[in-house]
Protein backbone atom coordinates (compact mmCIF):
# COMPACT_ATOMS: atom_id res chain seq x y z
CA UNK A 1 0.00 0.00 0.00
CA UNK A 2 1.28 3.17 -1.32
CA UNK A 3 0.18 6.80 0.50
CA UNK A 4 0.54 10.12 -1.25
CA UNK A 5 -0.67 13.35 0.12
CA UNK A 6 -1.41 14.29 -3.65
CA UNK A 7 -2.54 10.63 -5.40
CA UNK A 8 -4.83 8.09 -4.74
CA UNK A 9 -3.82 5.12 -2.41
CA UNK A 10 -2.49 2.44 -4.86
CA UNK A 11 -2.16 -1.36 -4.12
CA UNK A 12 0.54 -3.77 -5.73
CA UNK A 13 3.91 -5.50 -5.52
CA UNK A 14 7.52 -4.71 -5.54
CA UNK A 15 6.89 -1.58 -8.06
CA UNK A 16 5.26 0.47 -5.50
CA UNK A 17 8.96 0.30 -3.97
CA UNK A 18 10.84 2.28 -6.77
CA UNK A 19 7.93 4.86 -6.34
CA UNK A 20 8.02 5.27 -2.88
CA UNK A 21 12.03 5.58 -3.04
CA UNK A 22 11.78 8.46 -5.86
CA UNK A 23 9.11 10.28 -3.95
CA UNK A 24 9.52 11.37 -0.25
CA UNK A 25 6.35 12.56 0.58
CA UNK A 26 4.99 9.23 0.37
CA UNK A 27 4.36 6.39 3.23
CA UNK A 28 4.64 2.80 2.32
CA UNK A 29 3.03 -0.60 3.94
CA UNK A 30 5.07 -3.51 2.54
CA UNK A 31 2.72 -6.63 3.99
CA UNK A 32 4.66 -9.97 3.76
CA UNK A 33 2.35 -12.76 3.88
CA UNK A 34 3.87 -16.29 4.17
CA UNK A 35 6.74 -15.00 2.01
CA UNK A 36 9.50 -17.13 1.39
CA UNK A 37 12.51 -17.04 3.40
CA UNK A 38 15.47 -15.98 1.39
CA UNK A 39 12.81 -13.51 0.07
CA UNK A 40 11.91 -12.31 3.12
CA UNK A 41 15.24 -11.98 4.01
CA UNK A 42 16.57 -10.39 1.13
CA UNK A 43 13.83 -7.40 0.99
CA UNK A 44 14.25 -6.95 4.58
CA UNK A 45 18.03 -6.62 4.08
CA UNK A 46 17.35 -4.03 1.44
CA UNK A 47 15.62 -1.53 3.77
CA UNK A 48 18.74 -1.85 6.53
CA UNK A 49 17.23 -4.21 9.13
CA UNK A 50 19.26 -5.13 11.06
CA UNK A 51 20.02 -9.04 10.73
CA UNK A 52 19.36 -9.96 14.62
CA UNK A 53 15.86 -8.40 13.89
CA UNK A 54 15.12 -10.12 10.48
CA UNK A 55 16.41 -13.52 12.41
CA UNK A 56 13.96 -13.00 15.50
CA UNK A 57 11.31 -12.15 12.95
CA UNK A 58 11.74 -15.19 11.11
CA UNK A 59 11.82 -17.31 13.65
CA UNK A 60 9.00 -20.05 14.20
CA UNK A 61 8.51 -19.29 17.98
CA UNK A 62 9.81 -15.76 20.06
CA UNK A 63 8.50 -14.52 22.70
CA UNK A 64 6.76 -10.84 22.21
CA UNK A 65 9.59 -8.07 21.74
CA UNK A 66 9.54 -4.29 21.03
CA UNK A 67 13.52 -3.21 20.23
CA UNK A 68 14.25 0.41 19.37
CA UNK A 69 16.93 0.75 16.30
CA UNK A 70 18.55 3.90 14.84
CA UNK A 71 15.82 4.20 12.40
CA UNK A 72 13.35 1.75 13.16
CA UNK A 73 11.04 0.03 15.60
CA UNK A 74 10.94 -3.63 15.62
CA UNK A 75 7.73 -4.88 16.77
CA UNK A 76 7.33 -8.34 17.52
CA UNK A 77 3.41 -9.86 19.38
CA UNK A 78 0.96 -12.53 19.09
CA UNK A 79 -2.02 -12.29 16.61
CA UNK A 80 -4.93 -15.25 16.26
CA UNK A 81 -4.84 -16.91 13.13
CA UNK A 82 -7.63 -18.69 14.22
CA UNK A 83 -9.55 -20.35 16.73
CA UNK A 84 -11.30 -23.33 18.47
CA UNK A 85 -13.90 -24.06 21.21
CA UNK A 86 -12.05 -23.77 24.97
CA UNK A 87 -9.76 -20.60 24.09
CA UNK A 88 -7.48 -23.07 22.01
CA UNK A 89 -5.79 -19.98 20.33
CA UNK A 90 -4.20 -20.87 16.89
CA UNK A 91 -1.87 -18.27 17.96
CA UNK A 92 0.17 -16.32 14.90
CA UNK A 93 3.94 -14.33 15.26
CA UNK A 94 3.37 -11.13 13.64
CA UNK A 95 7.02 -8.58 12.87
CA UNK A 96 6.77 -5.05 11.90
CA UNK A 97 9.38 -2.92 11.27
CA UNK A 98 8.46 0.71 11.81
CA UNK A 99 10.02 3.61 10.24
CA UNK A 100 9.40 7.31 9.37
CA UNK A 101 7.97 7.12 6.00
CA UNK A 102 7.72 2.64 6.26
CA UNK A 103 5.87 -0.02 7.65
CA UNK A 104 7.01 -3.70 7.18
CA UNK A 105 4.36 -6.70 8.31
CA UNK A 106 5.71 -10.07 8.08
CA UNK A 107 3.48 -13.24 9.36
CA UNK A 108 3.79 -16.78 8.61
CA UNK A 109 -0.07 -16.97 7.55
CA UNK A 110 -2.76 -15.07 6.97
CA UNK A 111 -3.81 -12.23 9.81
CA UNK A 112 -7.56 -10.98 10.39
CA UNK A 113 -6.39 -7.86 11.92
CA UNK A 114 -3.86 -7.21 9.27
CA UNK A 115 -7.27 -8.64 6.40
CA UNK A 116 -9.52 -6.13 8.46
CA UNK A 117 -6.90 -2.94 8.14
CA UNK A 118 -5.30 -3.40 4.61
CA UNK A 119 -7.77 -1.11 2.83
CA UNK A 120 -8.28 2.11 1.48
CA UNK A 121 -10.58 2.71 4.55
CA UNK A 122 -6.96 2.47 6.89
CA UNK A 123 -5.32 4.63 4.78
CA UNK A 124 -6.16 7.24 7.18
CA UNK A 125 -3.88 5.47 10.23
CA UNK A 126 -0.80 5.03 7.74
CA UNK A 127 -1.12 8.75 6.63
CA UNK A 128 -0.65 9.97 10.05
CA UNK A 129 2.04 7.71 10.83
CA UNK A 130 3.25 3.90 10.37
CA UNK A 131 3.75 3.87 14.39
CA UNK A 132 -0.18 5.26 14.03
CA UNK A 133 -0.96 2.45 11.64
CA UNK A 134 1.52 -0.19 13.70
CA UNK A 135 -0.26 0.53 17.01
CA UNK A 136 -3.47 0.50 15.42
CA UNK A 137 -2.75 -3.15 13.95
CA UNK A 138 -1.69 -4.31 17.62
CA UNK A 139 -5.05 -2.82 18.95
CA UNK A 140 -7.42 -4.47 16.18
CA UNK A 141 -5.33 -7.89 17.38
CA UNK A 142 -5.87 -7.69 20.85
CA UNK A 143 -10.16 -6.72 19.70
CA UNK A 144 -9.99 -10.17 18.37
CA UNK A 145 -8.62 -11.86 22.08
CA UNK A 146 -11.50 -9.54 23.47
CA UNK A 147 -14.20 -11.29 21.67
CA UNK A 148 -13.04 -14.52 22.66
CA UNK A 149 -12.81 -13.83 25.92
CA UNK A 150 -16.20 -12.49 26.01
CA UNK A 151 -17.42 -15.73 24.71
CA UNK A 152 -15.45 -17.70 27.06
CA UNK A 153 -17.17 -15.52 29.65
CA UNK A 154 -20.41 -16.76 28.81
CA UNK A 155 -19.62 -20.07 28.45
CA UNK A 156 -17.80 -19.95 31.98
CA UNK A 157 -20.98 -18.73 33.38
CA UNK A 158 -22.89 -21.73 32.06
CA UNK A 159 -20.04 -24.27 33.83
CA UNK A 160 -20.40 -22.51 37.22
CA UNK A 161 -24.08 -23.06 37.07
CA UNK A 162 -24.04 -26.72 35.91
CA UNK A 163 -21.34 -27.58 38.01
CA UNK A 164 -23.23 -26.17 41.24
CA UNK A 165 -25.96 -28.13 40.61
CA UNK A 166 -24.40 -31.70 39.22
CA UNK A 167 -20.84 -31.10 39.52
CA UNK A 168 -19.02 -33.96 37.77
CA UNK A 169 -15.26 -36.02 36.71
CA UNK A 170 -16.35 -34.60 33.39
CA UNK A 171 -16.53 -31.23 33.67
CA UNK A 172 -13.76 -31.35 36.13
CA UNK A 173 -11.80 -32.47 33.29
CA UNK A 174 -12.95 -29.54 31.19
CA UNK A 175 -12.68 -26.71 33.75
CA UNK A 176 -8.80 -28.27 33.92
CA UNK A 177 -8.15 -27.80 30.05
CA UNK A 178 -9.47 -24.68 30.55
CA UNK A 179 -7.44 -23.40 32.96
CA UNK A 180 -4.39 -24.76 31.68
CA UNK A 181 -4.55 -22.56 28.38
CA UNK A 182 -5.43 -19.37 30.33
CA UNK A 183 -1.83 -20.00 32.02
CA UNK A 184 -0.77 -20.52 28.13
CA UNK A 185 -2.50 -16.75 27.18
CA UNK A 186 -1.87 -15.18 30.58
CA UNK A 187 1.90 -15.71 29.60
CA UNK A 188 1.14 -13.84 26.39
CA UNK A 189 -0.31 -11.06 28.12
CA UNK A 190 2.30 -9.98 29.83
CA UNK A 191 4.75 -10.28 27.33
CA UNK A 192 2.18 -7.48 25.49
CA UNK A 193 1.86 -5.34 28.78
CA UNK A 194 5.28 -5.17 28.75
CA UNK A 195 5.70 -3.73 24.98
CA UNK A 196 3.08 -1.61 26.30
CA UNK A 197 4.90 -0.20 29.07
CA UNK A 198 8.17 0.09 27.06
CA UNK A 199 6.13 1.80 24.00
CA UNK A 200 4.69 4.10 27.04
CA UNK A 201 8.53 5.02 28.38
CA UNK A 202 9.48 5.59 24.25
CA UNK A 203 6.63 8.57 24.40
CA UNK A 204 7.75 9.77 27.98
CA UNK A 205 11.33 9.64 27.42
CA UNK A 206 11.50 11.36 23.85
CA UNK A 207 13.91 8.00 23.37
CA UNK A 208 12.65 7.96 19.38
CA UNK A 209 11.09 10.68 17.33
CA UNK A 210 9.06 7.54 15.65
CA UNK A 211 6.85 8.17 18.07
CA UNK A 212 5.89 11.63 18.72
CA UNK A 213 3.73 12.98 21.83
CA UNK A 214 0.80 12.81 19.32
CA UNK A 215 0.56 9.42 20.39
CA UNK A 216 -0.10 9.27 23.62
CA UNK A 217 -3.62 8.64 23.58
CA UNK A 218 -3.32 5.61 21.04
CA UNK A 219 -0.34 4.57 23.59
CA UNK A 220 -2.38 4.70 26.47
CA UNK A 221 -5.58 3.32 24.85
CA UNK A 222 -3.33 0.44 23.52
CA UNK A 223 -2.33 -0.07 27.16
CA UNK A 224 -5.51 -0.13 28.77
CA UNK A 225 -6.79 -2.81 26.39
CA UNK A 226 -3.81 -5.06 27.26
CA UNK A 227 -3.96 -4.59 30.87
CA UNK A 228 -7.93 -5.69 30.39
CA UNK A 229 -7.00 -8.67 28.73
CA UNK A 230 -4.16 -9.92 31.06
CA UNK A 231 -6.95 -8.85 34.11
CA UNK A 232 -9.50 -10.57 32.27
CA UNK A 233 -7.59 -13.88 31.95
CA UNK A 234 -6.48 -13.81 35.73
CA UNK A 235 -9.85 -13.28 36.71
CA UNK A 236 -10.88 -16.27 34.21
CA UNK A 237 -8.30 -18.30 35.89
CA UNK A 238 -8.86 -17.86 39.68
CA UNK A 239 -12.24 -18.61 38.64
CA UNK A 240 -11.66 -21.90 37.12
CA UNK A 241 -9.17 -22.62 40.25
CA UNK A 242 -12.08 -21.61 42.58
CA UNK A 243 -14.30 -23.88 40.44
CA UNK A 244 -11.74 -26.44 40.72
CA UNK A 245 -10.97 -26.38 44.59
CA UNK A 246 -14.46 -26.33 45.44
CA UNK A 247 -15.43 -29.79 43.25
CA UNK A 248 -12.30 -30.98 45.57
CA UNK A 249 -14.00 -29.55 48.62
CA UNK A 250 -17.49 -31.36 47.93
CA UNK A 251 -15.79 -34.19 47.20
CA UNK A 252 -13.93 -34.68 50.14
CA UNK A 253 -16.51 -33.68 52.25
CA UNK A 254 -18.64 -36.09 50.43
CA UNK A 255 -16.30 -38.90 51.05
CA UNK A 256 -15.53 -38.39 54.82
CA UNK A 257 -19.15 -38.54 55.28
CA UNK A 258 -18.98 -41.95 53.80
CA UNK A 259 -15.90 -42.93 56.09
CA UNK A 260 -17.85 -41.39 59.08
CA UNK A 261 -20.69 -44.19 58.17
CA UNK A 262 -18.52 -46.69 57.72
CA UNK A 263 -16.71 -45.91 60.70
CA UNK A 264 -20.01 -45.96 63.28
CA UNK A 265 -21.24 -49.30 61.16
CA UNK A 266 -17.78 -50.94 62.29
CA UNK A 267 -17.82 -49.11 65.89
CA UNK A 268 -20.96 -50.85 66.37
CA UNK A 269 -20.07 -53.97 65.70
CA UNK A 270 -16.69 -54.36 67.13
CA UNK A 271 -18.87 -55.07 70.63
CA UNK A 272 -21.06 -57.23 69.09
CA UNK A 273 -18.51 -59.14 67.43
CA UNK A 274 -16.62 -59.21 71.13
CA UNK A 275 -19.67 -60.95 72.82
CA UNK A 276 -20.07 -63.24 69.91
CA UNK A 277 -16.76 -64.40 69.79
CA UNK A 278 -16.77 -65.41 73.34
CA UNK A 279 -19.54 -66.86 73.42
CA UNK A 280 -19.04 -68.75 70.47
CA UNK A 281 -15.56 -70.17 71.91
CA UNK A 282 -16.03 -74.09 72.18
CA UNK A 283 -14.84 -74.42 75.89
CA UNK A 284 -17.65 -76.82 78.03
CA UNK A 285 -17.59 -75.12 81.52
CA UNK A 286 -18.68 -71.62 80.29
CA UNK A 287 -20.85 -70.25 82.85
CA UNK A 288 -24.09 -69.10 80.98
CA UNK A 289 -24.15 -71.94 78.58
CA UNK A 290 -26.60 -73.74 80.70
CA UNK A 291 -28.37 -70.98 81.51
CA UNK A 292 -32.35 -71.41 79.48
CA UNK A 293 -32.79 -68.24 78.62
CA UNK A 294 -29.08 -67.35 77.86
CA UNK A 295 -29.58 -66.90 74.32
CA UNK A 296 -32.14 -64.28 74.39
CA UNK A 297 -30.19 -62.39 77.31
CA UNK A 298 -27.40 -62.15 74.97
CA UNK A 299 -29.37 -60.74 72.11
CA UNK A 300 -30.84 -58.20 74.89
CA UNK A 301 -27.30 -56.98 76.15
CA UNK A 302 -26.55 -56.91 72.30
CA UNK A 303 -29.12 -54.50 71.79
CA UNK A 304 -28.37 -52.42 74.60
CA UNK A 305 -25.27 -52.22 73.74
CA UNK A 306 -26.09 -51.45 70.00
CA UNK A 307 -28.35 -48.48 71.24
CA UNK A 308 -26.62 -47.28 73.72
CA UNK A 309 -23.75 -46.55 71.42
CA UNK A 310 -26.11 -44.72 68.98
CA UNK A 311 -27.31 -42.64 71.41
CA UNK A 312 -23.57 -41.33 72.24
CA UNK A 313 -22.53 -40.78 68.53
CA UNK A 314 -25.89 -39.01 67.71
CA UNK A 315 -25.05 -36.55 70.82
CA UNK A 316 -21.70 -36.24 69.27
CA UNK A 317 -23.38 -35.28 66.53
CA UNK A 318 -21.12 -38.25 64.40
CA UNK A 319 -24.91 -39.20 63.05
Amino acid sequence: MLISPTEKTVFGSSELIQQWQENDKTTLWIDLDNVELEEEKRLLTKFNCHPLAISDAQRERHPPKIELFKDYIFMLYRGIVANDDGLRFGHLQISMFIGKRLLITRHPQSSLAINELFNQESEKYLKRSPVHMALRLFHCSCGYYLKELFSFEAELEKIEDKFQLSGNDQMMKQITSHRSQLVKIRRTFNYHVSMGDTLKAYVDDDDTDLITDKEIHTVNDLRERLDRLLSLSQMYYDICGDLINGYMSVTSHQLNATMRVLTVITALFVPLTFLAGIYGMNFEYIPELKAANGYFILLGVMAVVSVVLLLIFKKKRWL
